[in-house]
């Protein structure tokens, strides 16, 4: 079984929320679906079922490799580089 390789390399505690929802696409006038946040510095995106998929680009840009949901009641984890739940 795959296992994640950047989990150790996270910050200490989790970052604060840099926003409530996806900023990229209230700036775009679209809605997110889900909402993912990343545990290096704290950015909001929308999930890869939302049209404009934020969270995965802000990963490519950045290179920050493991997000969270920011969704309520659920606190799964996903790295984009190992491709598994963390």
């Amino acid at each position: 079984m795959k296992q994640c390789t950047h989990a150790d390399a996270l910050p200490p505690t989790e970052p604060a929320p840099l926003s409530d929802t996806c900023l990229e696409c209230q700036a775009a006038g679209s809605h997110p679906v889900q909402l993912r946040l990343c545990l290096d510095c704290g950015h909001v995106g929308c999930c890869d079922s939302s049209p404009l998929r934020h969270a995965t680009e802000h990963f490519k840009e950045t290179g920050h490799p493991i997000m969270r949901t920011f969704e309520p009641g659920e606190s799964w984890r996903w790295c984009f580089v190992d491709h598994v739940l963390v």
